[in-house]
C-alpha cells in the first residue's frame, strides 16, 4: 500500500528528497491493469468460488457501462476495476468487492436496485445504494445536493461500514486521475476531499488513504503553494541530510547494544501536513520543528517504553513534546509513543515508538478488521471506536434540520481534538481541543448534557463554560427539570453538544411558535368577530393548499416564527384578500407578557422594558422583534403595515429585562463602587459596565442593568441622582 515511510536499509538521501509515494497513475497505465491481473491477486486470499462471483460482477458491470467513457477517454469499467483493486489491497470480503464493481451502476445506468438484489443479493444492493448519489430529487443548489448525498452515504455507513470504504476507494482513484477534469471541477472535488473524505479516512484510522487523499487534494487545489513548499523542503533535506543519517545510525546502534529487535524507519512530514500546520498555527516554514521523524517498531508494548528510555538517553527530549498514545489512544484507535528530541546541530526530530500490531492498526485502522483477521492484539478495537462514532452520527442526523446543517456538524466532528479527560470512575473521554464542561456532559449522554447545572473539576466547583485541560477528572452535577440554555451555543465546540442544544431549542421554539401564532391569528380574526375554531373549513383547506402547507399547526408555526403575517392570513381566510377590510377599522394591540419565549425578541438597540410604549416588527424565522416606540430603527414604520404589529405590554408582564443607562460622573477614586452599590441597593443586577473618560474631569459609565419594569428603572435613576458626583443620567438608545 502507498506510504511515506522510508525503510531503514534504503538510501536516506534519495528517500527523504523524494516526495511521498503517491505518484499519479496515468490513464494509459490504468488500462494495462486487467481483470486477469485482479483475479490473480484475489486468488491469494479468496476461495475460488468467491473469485468467480467477483468476475461475474465485473462482466455485469462492464455490460451495464458499455459505451460509457471517462473524461480521459478510457472505457468506464476501468474505474470500478481500479476501485476493486484498492479494496483488494485492504483484503476486503468478496461481497464488498462485488459492490465496488457495481458502485456506479444504479447511478449511471438503467439497472434498478431490485434487479441488482435479485442477481447479487440484498446486502450488495444496499451497499451500492448507500454509495450512490441522490439524482432523482431537485435541489436548490449544488451545495444542498452534495450535502444530501453525503448525508445519505453517512447514514448508510452507520448500517454497514463497508459503504464508506467503497466510497473512499472510489474517491482515491478519482483523485489519482483528476487531471482529466476541468480546472474548476478539480478544485471543487479537491476541496470536498480535503474537507470530508480525508478526515473520514483519518477518523477511521486508514492512514495511507488519508495521506494520499490529502497530498492529491493539495496538488490540485493549491498547486503553486505545493510547488513552493516542495522546493523549500528539498533544500532543507539537502542541508540536513548528514544529521538525519547520523540519527538513524545512532538509533540502530542503541537498539543493538541493548539487544532489542526492532526496525528503524525514517520519514519526512508530508507536504500537506506541513502546510496545514503552517496555516493553522500561523508558523513560517522554518518554524515547523518536527519536519523529520523516525519510527521504531518493536515486538511488544513493554519494549516500547524501554526504547523510549534509550532515545531519551541518546538525545535530550524537548519539554512538553512527549505524548503517550499507548496509554491514552486517539479517537481512531491509533497507539504510539511520540517524543521530540534535540538532535545533532540542534535539529529537532520526532521519534515514534510502537509495536508491530500498533503499526498495522496505525496504517489500516478499521480496515485491519479485514486485513488481519487473526493475530492483531491491541488494547483498543478500531471497529468498536468507529461504531461509537457512527452512533454519534445517528444522533446528529436526528437533530439536524436539513442536510446542509448536518454536513456542517459532521465536518466539525471529523477533526478530533487532543483533550483527554476522566470521568469519576476512570473512563477516558477524548474531546475536541477547547471543549467545555457542557461538551463533556453531552459526550457522556444527551440527557446528562440537557440537565447539567454545575461540575466538579478535580473536586472543585466549576462553571459550565470552563475549558477542560488534559488529565482533569470531571464530575457533572445535574438537576431534574433543567433544560439547555441558548447561551451554551456560544461556547460549546463539539458537534454532538451543538446538535443536541439546537435540537432541543428548535423543539421548544416550535412549541412556542405554535402557541404564539395561534394568539396572533386569533387577535387578527377578532377584528372580523370570529376565531380559529369558527373558520370556514373549506376556505381554510383551500388556503393551505394554495400556500403548500399541510396542516393548521404548520400554518400557526409559520405565523409564530414571522414567516407569514397574521393580518394577511386573516384577510385571506375571512375576506378573500380584498384590500378594504373591517380589520383596518378595528386595530388590535397584542399584549406582550414576557413569557412567550424565543418567538418574541427584544431589540438590543433600545432594550424595551415593561411600561415602555412599544412597537413590533416581524422577523422571518424569529417571530417578532419588539422596539421602544421612539427607537430610531423604526423609521418609516407607519408605511409598513404588512411588516409591523401593534403591541402593548400586558399589565401582568413578568421576568427580568436588560436595559442600558449612561451615567456622567466626576473623576474620583471609588466612584464606580459608589454607583454600583447604589444600583445594588435597588435590587438590580449589573451585567456589564463600560467606562469612557471624557475631558479628564468626568467619565461616562455605561451600565447594562437587569430590571423588572419601567418603575423599577425609575427608582434606580432617582437613587443615582442623589449621588453628588453624578451630573447626568440618560437611558441609551443605539442606532
Amino acid at each position: 500500500m502507498p506510504s511515506a515511510i522510508i525503510a531503514s536499509d534504503s538510501d536516506p538521501a534519495a528517500a527523504l528528497i523524494t516526495d511521498s509515494k503517491i505518484a499519479l497513475t496515468p490513464p494509459e497505465q490504468a488500462q494495462r491493469y486487467l481483470i486477469s491481473d485482479l483475479c490473480a491477486y484475489l486468488d491469494s486470499y479468496l476461495p475460488v468460488e468467491q473469485v468467480r462471483e467477483c468476475y461475474r460482477a465485473y462482466l455485469f458491470g462492464a455490460e451495464a457501462h458499455l459505451g460509457q467513457t471517462r473524461k480521459s477517454g478510457e472505457p468506464y469499467i476501468y474505474h470500478p476495476l481500479a476501485v476493486v483493486r484498492i479494496l483488494a489491497e485492504m483484503r476486503m470480503d468478496y461481497r464488498c468487492l462485488i459492490a465496488a464493481f457495481l458502485h456506479d451502476v444504479l447511478e449511471d445506468t438503467a439497472i434498478a436496485k431490485e434487479q441488482m438484489a435479485e442477481l447479487f443479493g440484498e446486502d450488495v444492493a444496499e451497499l451500492v445504494d448507500g454509495v450512490s448519489k441522490l439524482n432523482q430529487i431537485d435541489f436548490q443548489s449544488r451545495a444542498e445536493a452534495q450535502a444530501a448525498s453525503l448525508r445519505k452515504m453517512l447514514l448508510a455507513m452507520t448500517r454497514d461500514i463497508r459503504v464508506i470504504l467503497i466510497k473512499l476507494a472510489d474517491r482515491l482513484h478519482n483523485m489519482r486521475t483528476l487531471e482529466s477534469m476541468r480546472p474548476e471541477a478539480c478544485r471543487r472535488i479537491s476541496r470536498e476531499t480535503l474537507d470530508i473524505f480525508a478526515p473520514i479516512a483519518n477518523r477511521l484510522g486508514i492512514n495511507w488513504v488519508r495521506v494520499e487523499l490529502e497530498e492529491l487534494g493539495f496538488l490540485h487545489y493549491w498547486p503553486w503553494r505545493r510547488r513552493v513548499l516542495q522546493r523549500a523542503l528539498q533544500k532543507l533535506v539537502g542541508a540536513r541530510l548528514e544529521v538525519v543519517g547520523t540519527v538513524e545510525t545512532a538509533l540502530k546502534r542503541a537498539l543493538q547494544q541493548e539487544d532489542i529487535a526492532g526496525r528503524v524507519e525514517g520519514r519526512r512530514k508530508h507536504l500537506y501536513g506541513i502546510y496545514n500546520k503552517m496555516r493553522t498555527k500561523r508558523r513560517r516554514f522554518a518554524d515547523v520543528a518536527d519536519m523529520f521523524a523516525f519510527r521504531v517498531t518493536v515486538d511488544r508494548v513493554d519494549t516500547c517504553y524501554r526504547v523510549l528510555g534509550l532515545v531519551h538517553n541518546l538525545y535530550k527530549p524537548v519539554p512538553g513534546r512527549f505524548k503517550d498514545y499507548i496509554a491514552i489512544p486517539k479517537a481512531n484507535g491509533y497507539q504510539s509513543l511520540h517524543t521530540v528530541l534535540v538532535g545533532p546541530q540542534g535539529v529537532q526530530i520526532e521519534i515514534q515508538i510502537r509495536s508491530e500490531d500498533m503499526q498495522r492498526i496505525a496504517e489500516s485502522g478499521i480496515a485491519a478488521h479485514w486485513m488481519y483477521k487473526t493475530g492483531v492484539q491491541t488494547a483498543v478495537n478500531p471497529t468498536a471506536l468507529a461504531a461509537d462514532w457512527l452512533q454519534n452520527l445517528l444522533e446528529m442526523q436526528r437533530e439536524a434540520g436539513n442536510s446542509v446543517e448536518f454536513l456542517e456538524h459532521v465536518k466539525v466532528d471529523l477533526f478530533p481534538g487532543e483533550v483527554y479527560v476522566f470521568t469519576p470512575k476512570g473512563r477516558i473521554l477524548t474531546l475536541k481541543r477547547g471543549a467545555t464542561v457542557v461538551d463533556f456532559a453531552y459526550a457522556i449522554h444527551s440527557d446528562v448534557g440537557n440537565r447539567c447545572v454545575h461540575a466538579l473539576i478535580d473536586r472543585r466547583m466549576a462553571n459550565l463554560n470552563t475549558v477542560l485541560r488534559n488529565g482533569q477528572t470531571v464530575e457533572i452535577i445535574t438537576a431534574p427539570g433543567k433544560s439547555p440554555n441558548p447561551s451554551w451555543i456560544n461556547f460549546v465546540v463539539t458537534a454532538k453538544a451543538r446538535m443536541n442544544i439546537r435540537g432541543y431549542l428548535k423543539n421548544v421554539q416550535q412549541l412556542e411558535a405554535h402557541q404564539f401564532g395561534q394568539r396572533l391569528l386569533n387577535a387578527e380574526l377578532a377584528a372580523f368577530k370570529t376565531d380559529l375554531e369558527h373558520l370556514d373549513l373549506v376556505r381554510l383547506a383551500a388556503y393551505l393548499e394554495d400556500t403548500h402547507l399541510t396542516t393548521v399547526d404548520e400554518l400557526l408555526n409559520e405565523i409564530g416564527l414571522g414567516n407569514r403575517l397574521a393580518v394577511l392570513v386573516a384577510r385571506r381566510l375571512v375576506d378573500n384578500g380584498t384590500p378594504e377590510t373591517k380589520a383596518a377599522e378595528l386595530p388590535y394591540q397584542l399584549a406582550i407578557q414576557g413569557s412567550e419565549g424565543m418567538v418574541v425578541n427584544f431589540a438590543r438597540c433600545c432594550r424595551p422594558i415593561p411600561g415602555d410604549d412599544i412597537r413590533a416588527l416581524f422577523s422571518p424565522g424569529r417571530g417578532i422583534v419588539v422596539h421602544r416606540a421612539e427607537c430610531r430603527n423604526l423609521g418609516g414604520l407607519d408605511s409598513k403595515r404588512d411588516q409591523r404589529l401593534d403591541v402593548r405590554w400586558s399589565e401582568d408582564a413578568v421576568g427580568d429585562y436588560p436595559t442600558e443607562i449612561r451615567v456622567e460622573i466626576g473623576n474620583r477614586r471609588g466612584a464606580l463602587a459608589v454607583v454600583a452599590g447604589a444600583i445594588a441597593e435597588q435590587g438590580s443586577n449589573i451585567e456589564n459596565v463600560v467606562s469612557r473618560e471624557k475631558d479628564g474631569m468626568t467619565t461616562d459609565l455605561e451600565f447594562l442593568l437587569v430590571v423588572k419594569n419601567r418603575q423599577h428603572l425609575a427608582r434606580i435613576m432617582r437613587r443615582l441622582r442623589q449621588i453628588p458626583l453624578i451630573t447626568r443620567i440618560v437611558r441609551i438608545t443605539r442606532s
